[in-house]
C-alpha cells in the first residue's frame, strides 16, 4: 500500500515497510469471526479503527475550532473611520493570520515528515492553525463587511466532506495508482506555483496578490483548487480504509486525524475565498 500522499508518505505502517505489521497474507491469522488479522510485534497497543481515526479527528478539528474561535474574540474589532478611511485592527489581525500560516506550515512538514507521528505536535498544529483561521476570517470577512461568510464556508466545508464520504462509500469510488501519481503531480505543483505566485507578489512583481487575488481570476484558481481538495478527501479516506484493513496500530489514527484536518483546512479556506470574491463582486 504505498502511499503518495506527503502525510502518509512517511509512515512505514501506511506504506507496508514496518515490521510490526505483517504484510504478507501468510503470516495473517484468523479471528474466530473467520475475519484476517495481523501479527504485531511490541507494545499491545489496540489496532486503528474508524471509532479511533473519528475520536482523534474530532479531538483535532475541536482545538482548531476552539483556537480560531478565541482568535476570532480576543483580536480588536476591525473597523473603518469614514473620515479618514484609515482601518483599524486589521494589522494584529492579518499578523496572527501570517504568523499562523507560517508557523502552521512547519508543523506540517515536521508532522508529514516524521515516521513515528506525534499526538503533541498534532495538536499544537490543530491550535496554531486554529489562530490562522480565526485571524484570517476575520480579515476575510471585514474585508467584505459580512461576518455570515464564515459561517456559510464552515456549512459548506462539511457538507463538501459529508458528501465526499458519501460518494465515496455509496458509489464504490476505487483509488488507482494512476489517480495517486496524478494528485501527487497536481500537488507538487499547486506547491510550486503558489510559493512563486507569492514570492512575485512580495517583490512586486504581480499585482493585487497574482493568482490569490480577490478578483475574477483568483475566484478561477479558488474554484480549481476546491477539486483538488475534494479528490485529496478521497485520497485521504483510500487510505485510512486501507490502514484500518490493514491493522495499523491505534498511534496512526493521529496520522489520519491530521490528513484529514490539513485538507478540510484548506477546503475551508477556498471556500471562503470564493464566497468573499463573490460577494465583494455585489
Amino acid at each position: 500500500m504505498q502511499s503518495s500522499n506527503p502525510v502518509f508518505a512517511r509512515s512505514a505502517e501506511f506504506n507496508g515497510r514496518a515490521g510490526a505489521v505483517a504484510t504478507d497474507p501468510s503470516q495473517w491469522q484468523i479471528d474466530l469471526n473467520g475475519s484476517p488479522t495481523h501479527t504485531e510485534k511490541g507494545t499491545g497497543t489496540g489496532r486503528m479503527t474508524i471509532d479511533s481515526v473519528v475520536e482523534k479527528t474530532g479531538i483535532t478539528l475541536g482545538l482548531l475550532i476552539l483556537a480560531a474561535t478565541v482568535t476570532w474574540f480576543v483580536t480588536p474589532a476591525i473597523e473603518t473611520d469614514p473620515v479618514t478611511g484609515e482601518t483599524a485592527g486589521v494589522g494584529t489581525a492579518f499578523a496572527l493570520a501570517t504568523g499562523g500560516a507560517l508557523v502552521g506550515f512547519a508543523l506540517s512538514m515536521v508532522n508529514s515528515f516524521k515516521k513515528i507521528i506525534s499526538p503533541a505536535l498534532v495538536l499544537a498544529y490543530a491550535v496554531v492553525e486554529g489562530v490562522f483561521v480565526g485571524a484570517l476570517s476575520k480579515v476575510v470577512s471585514s474585508y467584505v463587511n459580512d461576518p455570515t461568510i464564515v459561517f456559510q464556508a464552515v456549512l459548506g466545508t462539511f457538507m463538501a466532506f459529508a458528501g465526499t464520504l458519501a460518494a465515496y462509500k455509496f458509489l464504490n469510488i476505487q483509488v488507482t495508482d494512476r489517480f495517486r501519481k496524478i494528485m501527487t503531480i497536481a500537488m507538487m505543483s499547486i506547491v510550486g506555483v503558489m510559493l512563486l505566485n507569492l514570492v512575485l507578489s512580495l517583490t512586486g512583481v504581480l499585482s493585487n496578490g497574482g493568482l490569490r487575488g480577490f478578483n475574477t481570476l483568483g475566484l478561477v484558481v479558488s474554484c480549481v483548487m476546491v477539486v483538488v481538495a475534494v479528490f485529496m478527501l478521497i485520497m485521504d479516506f483510500d487510505y485510512v480504509e486501507k490502514g484500518i484493513a490493514a491493522g495499523l496500530p491505534e498511534r496512526e489514527s493521529w496520522r489520519a486525524a491530521f490528513g484529514l484536518t490539513v485538507t478540510l483546512v484548506w477546503l475551508y479556506i477556498e471556500l471562503l475565498r470564493i464566497l468573499a470574491i463573490l460577494r465583494g463582486s455585489d
